[in-house]
């Protein structure tokens, strides 16, 4: 039987993920149970104290031992941190840290979702390896952990027992992902039925709202960056904007990607293509007209960029989340 400790983080904390994943690998059991097999998983609430207020207080955690009762364990689960100071929560909850680090030398494997990749990452065993977190704290995680190789874009990544998953509900992926791993894909299937997941998804691309990345001490760069969103309909070139901002090309180069981890290009094509977004979120401009509208002449290099900013075709972006592609009530029945 495999032992799990879901962590109880002090401070704020995703009761979804704690609660979520309870459930979940416990109902595994039953399913396994009700095959004939033993349970697999012996899930256990780790906590630091006897009891843990969350949300204001709304909820109060009780975890079923405290952590220095756990000598073995065979995966931790980290659920994400919550609240606006992510670096005091990462203080108040260091005791997880040397106890997660023992214990992955022990054998055991380590899974985050979401934020609780930070506190993941402040064990050390990120370093050097790939990790996702919630696209929108990716600058915050690289600014805390310059030695990890942040991978937004990814769902799930998986270093040599060492797991992360990206934003919010998708830790149901990485959940599934690991129920696979231990109890094969069956079972992983029955569970993704029941609970109604979606399976085997590899990005959250389609998700990222990109909003530049400006919370850097660089003045003339945010400069540029802020002129790029203002013309990015326009040719933009290396050279156009270094001469613009009287500075030598390469040193632009290398201080746009030391800014905005994007080289000058990347920055221009996620800028152009969160437009086209927008404008197949919000108007009903064919294909065409949107890559007219952001600057774009090729269509098959528009379709090919936009795919791998966000993981879909035009097309398939607007049948997911443009207003205009759900049909009206009437016209359904029509």
């Amino acid at each position: 039987m495999k032992h799990v400790s879901i962590l109880i983080p002090q401070g704020d904390c995703s009761l979804t993920h704690i609660e979520a994943t309870h459930m979940i690998l416990n109902e595994v059991n039953k399913f396994l149970e009700a095959a004939g097999e033993a349970p697999l998983f012996h899930v256990q609430l780790v906590g630091l104290s006897g009891d843990t207020c969350i949300k204001k207080g709304r909820f109060t955690l009780h975890p079923d031992v405290l952590l220095a009762a756990v000598n073995k364990t065979d995966l931790v689960i980290i659920p994400a941190l919550q609240g606006g100071d992510l670096e005091a929560g990462l203080a108040v909850n260091a005791p997880f840290v040397t106890w997660m680090q023992e214990q992955h030398r022990r054998g055991a494997a380590l899974a985050s979702f979401c934020l609780g990749s930070f506190l993941l990452a402040q064990t050390g065993l990120l370093n050097g390896r790939a990790c996702t977190t919630h696209w929108s704290a990716v600058p915050a995680f690289r600014a805390l952990f310059p030695d990890v190789i942040v991978m937004p874009d990814k769902i799930i990544t998986d270093e040599d027992g060492v797991y992360t998953s990206g934003g919010a509900l998708s830790f149901t992926n990485l959940l599934l992902y690991l129920i696979e791993k231990y109890a094969g894909r069956p079972v992983a299937i029955q569970a993704a039925k029941v609970f109604m997941i979606d399976m085997d998804r590899e990005s959250q691309s389609p998700f990222i709202i990109f909003k530049g990345q400006k919370n850097h001490e660089d003045p003339e760069i945010r400069q540029a960056q802020e002129f790029i969103e203002q013309h990015y309909t326009e040719r933009l070139s290396v050279d156009d904007l270094a001469a613009r901002f009287a500075i030598g090309r390469r040193n632009l180069e290398r201080r746009v990607k030391k800014a905005t981890a994007n080289t000058i290009f990347e920055y221009i094509q996620r800028v152009k293509i969160e437009a086209a977004k927008q404008r197949l979120e919000a108007t009903r401009e064919t294909v065409n007209e949107v890559m007219y509208g952001v600057g774009y002449t090729d269509p098959k290099a528009f379709r090919a960029i936009f795919k791998k900013v966000t993981g879909l075709a035009p097309v398939q972006y607007r049948a997911k989340y443009s207003r205009h592609a759900i049909p009206r009530l009437e016209e359904a029945a029509a």
